[in-house]
C-alpha cells in the first residue's frame, strides 16, 4: 500500500481560525476520509471531540486552502534549488565567481548546471561570453538558463557535445540552438539524480502550504520519462498533489498527452518566447532591439490543435507572452470555435499561460471564448515599474499596460496563479501580494481576488469547480499559518470598508503590505494526509 491509499486520519481541528465562505468567522474544521465535513465555531466543536481520531489544537493559527502553484518546472526547479543559482548575483563578475566556486566544489558532474542571471539587473547589462565561462570551468560543459529559461549560455565544451551546433556563435542561444543544448545538458543528468530533484521541489513546495502543482512539460521543455516519473512520484509518495500538462502540437501530441497521462497538451506549446530574451513576439518592434521577437506557432497551428484537443475531450493551452502572440492564440482559438462550436470550446476551458501584453480586445476574447488565463504575478514585481526590464525592452508607455490584472476579472476571466518557477519562486503569499500591490496603478486586484485565483483558480483551471475552498464535501487540502491579525485589503478603499463590515460575511487575510512578514506556514495537508511539519511544532 502506498503512502497516497492509505486511509486517512479523521481529525477535528479548533482554536483558530479558518477562512471559509461557508462561515467567516469559523474557528473549527473536521475532516474526515481526506475531504473538508464540518466548518464551524468553537462551541460546536465539543460534539465531535470524542469520534475524531486526533484533534489538533491551532493555538490561534490561521487554517486557509492549500494553495496551488498553476504553472512549474518541477524538475528545474529541484536543480535549481541543489543546484547553482545565480539569480542574487548583483554583477557580471560576481557571477562568474560562482560558476568557479561551483565548477570546483562538483568535480564529478558531467555537466554543471546553472539557471537565473539576468544580465539586464548588472552593470553594463552584458551576459557573459563563452570564453569568460570557459576560463571559469576549466573549459568543463556548462549550461546556465537565463531567468526566463529562454535564452542560455554555454561553455565550448557544452557545445561539442550538442550536435551541429560546434560552430555556434558567441552570445545567448534562443529558439532551436538553445533547445538543442539544454537537451543536451538535462540528457546529462541520471535517473536518480532527477527523481532526488523532484523529491526537493515537491518538498519545498509543501513547505511553502503548497498542495497542488501543475507541471508543464513537454518535448521542448523535458523528457517524457522525465514527465512520467515526476507523476508516478506524486502517486506514490506524500506530497502535492501533481497535474501534468504535455505541451505536444496535433493529434500526435494529443495522443502523446493522453498516452503519458497528461491532463492536457498544453502548458509550454510555445507560439513565442520571452521578453528578456527578446524572442516574445510582437506587433511592433523592441524598444531595444530593431526586430520583432520569435513566432514559434501561427493562428493556423493554434487552431488545428484546439480541434484537436476539443475533439479528443482534453484541454489545449499555449505560452504566449507578446501582444502578436496573443493575437494568434485569439484568433486560432476563435477560428476553432467556428468549426467544432463555441460552447464545446468554452466548455474545454483551455489556457494561456503567461499572456502578458494583453489589450482590450484581446481580454474580450478571452472572456467570449473561455480561456483561462494561467499568470505570474511575481513577474510584474520582477520586472515591472518605470525603470524595470519591461521598460527596456518595451519603452515605459507599452511597459504599463502588461499583466493588466483588474482588467481580465472585470471582463470575467479565469484566472490562476503560478509562478512558472524556476523562472521566478515559489512562493504563494508573495504571489498573492504581487497581485494586491501591481507596480503599475490599476492592475491590481484585492488580496482576497489573488488570493482566491492562487487557491480555487488552480483548481477551476483543471476543470474542478468544487475544490481550493474549505467546505463540507471538498477535498482537505489545507494549510496551517502562524501570522498576524487578519484583516481585509483591497485597491478601493470602499470596498475595503464594506469588507470590514461584519455584514459583509468576508473571511480576513493576512496582512500583505510591502515590508510586513508573510504568513509562516506550519503544516501543510493534502487529501487528509499531513505532507509537511515545520520541524519544532
Amino acid at each position: 500500500m502506498s503512502e497516497r491509499t492509505a486511509e486517512p486520519k479523521t481529525v477535528l481541528l479548533r482554536r483558530g481560525e479558518v477562512h471559509s465562505p461557508a462561515d467567516p468567522f469559523a474557528t473549527a474544521m473536521v475532516v474526515e476520509r481526506g475531504q473538508v465535513a464540518w466548518v464551524g465555531s468553537e462551541g460546536a466543536a465539543d460534539a465531535f471531540a470524542d469520534g475524531v481520531d486526533e484533534v489538533v489544537d491551532l493555538d490561534g493559527a490561521l487554517v486557509t486552502p492549500a494553495f496551488t502553484d498553476a504553472h512549474v518546472h518541477t524538475t528545474s526547479t529541484g536543480l535549481a534549488l541543489t543546484g547553482l543559482d545565480l539569480s542574487s548575483a548583483p554583477s557580471l563578475e560576481a557571477a562568474l565567481a560562482l560558476v568557479r566556486d561551483f565548477a570546483a566544489v562538483r568535480p564529478r558532474d558531467k555537466v554543471l548546471l546553472g539557471h537565473g542571471w539576468d544580465a539586464s539587473r548588472w552593470p553594463g547589462g552584458r551576459p557573459p561570453t563563452r570564453a569568460e565561462l570557459d576560463a571559469a570551468t576549466g573549459g568543463r560543459p556548462l549550461y546556465l538558463s537565463r531567468i526566463d529559461v529562454h535564452s542560455a549560455v554555454v561553455t565550448t565544451a557544452l557545445l561539442e557535445l550538442t550536435p551541429g551546433l560546434a560552430a555556434a556563435p558567441d552570445g545567448p542561444l534562443t529558439a532551436d540552438a538553445h533547445h538543442a543544448v539544454r537537451a543536451a545538458a538535462f540528457a546529462a543528468v541520471t535517473p536518480a539524480q532527477r527523481t532526488e530533484a523532484q523529491r526537493v521541489a515537491l518538498a519545498h513546495a509543501a513547505s511553502l502550504g503548497i498542495g497542488t502543482v501543475h507541471e508543464c512539460g513537454g518535448p521542448e521543455i523535458s523528457s517524457e520519462d522525465d514527465f512520467t516519473g515526476l507523476l508516478r512520484l506524486a502517486a506514490e509518495e506524500r506530497g502535492p498533489r501533481v497535474v501534468g500538462y504535455w505541451a505536444e502540437q496535433g493529434e500526435e501530441g494529443v495522443a502523446r498527452a493522453r498516452e503519458l497521462g497528461a491532463l492536457g497538451a498544453a502548458g509550454d506549446l510555445f507560439v513565442d518566447g520571452a521578453l528578456g530574451s527578446h524572442t516574445a513576439c510582437l506587433h511592433a518592434p523592441y524598444t531595444d532591439a530593431a526586430h520583432t521577437g520569435t513566432a514559434y506557432l501561427t493562428a493556423d497551428d493554434v487552431a488545428a490543435h484546439v480541434v484537436a484537443c476539443t475533439e479528443a475531450g482534453l484541454q489545449a493551452g499555449f505560452h504566449a507572452i507578446g501582444d502578436a502572440a496573443v493575437t494568434a492564440v485569439v484568433e486560432g482559438v476563435r477560428a476553432a470555435a467556428e468549426k467544432v462550436g463555441l460552447a464545446r470550446v468554452r466548455a474545454a476551458r483551455h489556457r494561456v499561460e503567461h499572456a502578458e501584453m494583453l489589450t482590450p480586445t484581446t481580454i474580450a476574447a478571452f472572456a467570449e471564448l473561455g480561456l483561462t488565463a494561467s499568470v505570474q504575478p511575481a513577474f510584474d514585481a520582477l520586472w515591472g515599474g518605470e525603470d524595470g526590464m519591461y521598460a527596456q525592452r518595451l519603452g515605459a508607455e507599452r511597459a504599463r499596460t502588461l499583466n493588466p490584472f483588474a482588467a481580465l476579472l472585470r471582463a470575467g476571466v479565469p484566472l490562476a496563479f503560478g509562478s512558472d518557477s524556476p523562472v521566478t519562486p515559489l512562493d504563494p503569499w508573495g504571489t498573492v501580494r504581487a497581485a494586491a500591490f501591481h507596480r503599475t496603478p490599476g492592475h491590481g486586484i484585492s488580496a482576497r481576488a489573488a488570493f482566491t485565483a492562487h487557491t480555487r483558480g488552480g483548481w477551476r483551471a483543471v476543470g474542478r469547480d468544487d475544490a481550493g475552498v474549505l467546505v463540507p464535501g471538498a477535498p482537505a487540502d489545507y494549510a496551517v499559518w502562524r501570522t498576524d491579525e487578519l484583516i481585509v485589503q483591497a485597491p478601493d478603499d470602499r470596498v475595503a470598508r464594506w469588507s470590514t463590515d461584519p455584514r459583509s460575511g468576508t473571511p480576513g487575510l493576512p496582512d500583505l503590505t510591502p515590508g510586513r512578514d508573510l504568513p509562516l506556514c506550519l503544516r501543510t495537508v493534502v487529501g487528509g494526509r499531513t505532507v509537511h511539519v515545520r520541524p519544532g511544532e
